[in-house]
């Protein structure tokens, strides 16, 4: 047992300033947008941003788009941001062709030339993968409420608690998703930019599908949905199911 463990910690030595640092910056993101949003509720400018919005644009949003130009929206812009979405999808990609990665360069080898089991590689990488976005995930929601309590005014209505915890649980599951996917066909490639690339364009093409997910029936009070978390878990335990497949027949041989 000691031999995976270290191999654990070993792993996250490696993505720790990386993890680190978007952890921070998604914190500071999240407290910037609680300045930004202060700053209209201060000025009493939401109505007028909403005047300033294209007609076809508050037909397509329908009613969530007042739920969205308010004080609670602008702060839950953070947990469903493009480019935050882009950040930790990335990320988790990066973290699923790990073992891709060890193979190519040869590293996997000398891995392997201790007592271990190959299923443990991919059990190595799962584990990782959720101690990193545990912890990026908590560190944003922390910025939330730092910004919340010592920035927001008080009058206003701040975004309940189980919203900002639905939110965070939605790109929780949606890493571990893309994680998986991504592991999958790492397990069977031989190059890392070629599993990324495709795993990459996957999530991509998704996105621009609004596959994804809706974040506006939660900005509005709605439940998270149970059957895109159940999709999106079941998605990746078949991914996981496939890279322990696929990595324990494959040739580590580069």
């Amino acid at each position: 047992m000691k031999t995976p463990l270290r191999l654990v910690v070993y792993s996250l030595k490696r993505v720790r300033t990386l993890v680190a640092a978007m952890a921070l910056l998604l914190a500071a993101f999240q407290v910037l947008l609680i300045v930004v949003a202060d700053s209209i509720q201060s000025s009493s400018s939401f109505e007028q941003l909403g005047e300033l919005m294209p007609p076809f644009v508050r037909q397509l949003l329908g009613p969530s788009f007042l739920s969205f130009m308010s004080f609670s929206g602008i702060v839950c812009l953070g947990y469903f941001d493009p480019a935050v979405i882009g950040a930790v999808v990335g990320l988790a990609i990066a973290l699923g062709t790990m073992p891709t990665s060890e193979v190519e360069i040869g590293f996997m080898d000398l891995i392997l030339s201790r007592p271990i089991s190959r299923h443990w590689i991919i059990t190595r990488s799962i584990i990782v993968l959720m101690i990193c976005t545990v912890t990026m995930l908590v560190t944003m929601m922390l910025g939330t409420w730092v910004g919340l309590n010592f920035i927001a005014p008080k009058e206003v209505a701040w975004p309940a608690p189980h919203l900002i915890l639905s939110l965070a649980l939605n790109l929780a599951v949606l890493m571990l998703c893309w994680n998986a996917i991504a592991m999958a066909i790492g397990s069977a490639a031989r190059r890392r930019s070629a599993a990324g690339g495709l795993a990459g364009m996957g999530a991509l093409a998704m996105f621009l599908l609004d596959y994804v997910f809706s974040p506006f029936e939660l900005v509005m009070g709605n439940p998270l949905s149970k059957k895109n978390l159940l999709v999106l878990v079941g998605i990746a335990l078949t991914g996981y199911a496939l890279a322990y497949i696929f990595f324990s027949r494959r040739d580590i041989s580069h």
